[in-house]
């Protein structure tokens, strides 16, 4: 039974929005009917999904954090006992986002009608990657849709809680430097020029610093406007290059070359790429299918495609640790986990192994390069700080030198 988002009015004039399942849109204006409503606007879920191609405009996407919920809420109503479309329709009804509503119900009524699960969630490809709908098609086909639902459920908030770890890292960083630029921008533009114009009445040159200083107030003064167009221009005109394949594809393989910044990129994308193979491979999907999924979650394009030439040489009988290996992307640890396997049988457990000690050193890695940031930038402050202070500070020291 398909679902319907309605708009209508009811007896005091007010707009009420909401979602239906019928037969029809007719019936579904019956239904208002019945209910002292004036239906004003009917669409069918999916059809308007099919229109907005998953746009997040009409709901058809869900972020990471409704996505982890309602994941584990279906893997554990599922793994109860519950009837597909009644856990569906139990996840819809519990739903506060509207847009979640809209989705699950829209999924419910095509899994009524006797679609598969992993096609109804086809139906919203912006809500549901394609490694979660190929998971869900394994685990559909083996019989086993529990046990693969609740790994999608494990993968997905662990992948959340990645995230925030992350970010939650890189917060203070990001304000401390935000407040140090704008504690210089200060001090030039509104305490220097009221300092140095006492510099005026001395009679000779002026210490090196201090004439920097002067100079860097002036531009300031005269060009701060210009500078930050500037600035935004070139950081609009880097984004539209990014959206060329070519530019793209160099600026990540740079990001592969720079000292620091290259290991963390690595051992994330290795990371991901790990995991989603191994909970492909433990769900049935077929290696080289797994393969071509998994590559598609490393979001750097050299490693991405390494990947891809490591899936060809995988059809063509290659082991896929020697396969990897040959692109060089890939930390010597991950390759042996992978070889030790394919070698005892237990491919998607070394994987687990493999993503979980790449995860613990990424996290290392951040937490030393944060621990190592946060100093950085107090001393770059302090010494900005101390700069303005001593260019100021020189002439008056040596103010009988320079009095006229």
């Amino acid at each position: 039974m398909p679902a319907f988002e309605y708009v209508a009015l009811n007896t005091g004039g007010r707009e009420e929005k909401g979602i239906l399942e019928a037969d029809t849109a007719r019936q579904v204006r019956q239904l208002l009917r019945n209910s002292a409503l004036t239906p004003l606007e009917i669409n069918e879920v999916v059809q308007k999904q099919k229109k907005s191609e998953g746009a997040r405009l009409f709901g058809g996407s869900l972020n990471k954090a409704d996505l982890a919920l309602m994941t584990r809420q279906l893997a554990t109503l599922v793994s109860a006992g519950s009837p597909l479309e009644e856990a569906l329709g139990t996840i819809s009804r519990q739903s506060e986002h509207r847009s979640a509503r809209r989705i699950f119900s829209a999924i419910r009524s095509r899994v009524m009608e006797g679609h598969t699960l992993a096609s109804s969630l086809g139906q919203f490809p912006a809500a549901f990657p394609v490694l979660y709908r190929a998971t869900v098609g394994a685990g559909e086909q083996s019989g086993h849709l529990a046990q693969v639902l609740e790994r999608l459920a494990d993968y997905t908030e662990n992948s959340l809680l990645n995230q925030q770890k992350v970010s939650t890292a890189f917060i203070y960083p990001a304000l401390l430097a935000l407040v140090a630029v704008g504690i210089v921008i200060a001090l030039l533009k509104f305490v220097v020029p009221n300092v140095i114009s006492v510099f005026d009445t001395f009679d000779g040159d002026l210490p090196t610093l201090t004439q920097m200083l002067i100079a860097s107030s002036n531009f300031l003064e005269n060009h701060g406007i210009t500078l930050l167009i500037a600035i935004i221009g070139f950081v609009i005109f880097v984004r539209y290059l990014l959206k060329f394949p070519s530019w793209k594809r160099r600026s990540h393989r740079l990001m592969l070359k720079l000292p620091l910044v290259g290991r963390l990129v690595r051992g994330i994308n290795t990371e991901h790429f790990a995991r989603t193979l191994s909970i492909l491979a433990s769900s049935g999907v077929p290696i080289l299918d797994a393969l071509k999924i998994a590559g598609g979650v490393i979001t750097n394009i050299p490693m991405r495609e390494a990947v891809d030439e490591a899936t060809v040489k995988v059809r063509e009988g290659m082991a896929i640790n020697k396969a990897l290996q040959q692109s060089g992307y890939f930390p010597p640890m991950v390759i042996y986990l992978i070889a030790s396997g394919e070698g005892s049988g237990q491919l998607d457990q070394m994987l687990e192994r493999a993503a979980i000690q790449q995860e613990r050193e990424t996290q290392s890695r951040i937490t030393k390069m944060v621990g190592l940031l946060e100093p950085l930038l107090i001393l770059v402050m302090g010494g900005a700080v101390t700069a303005i202070v001593l260019a100021i500070m020189l002439p008056i020291l040596k103010m009988p030198q320079f009095i006229r």
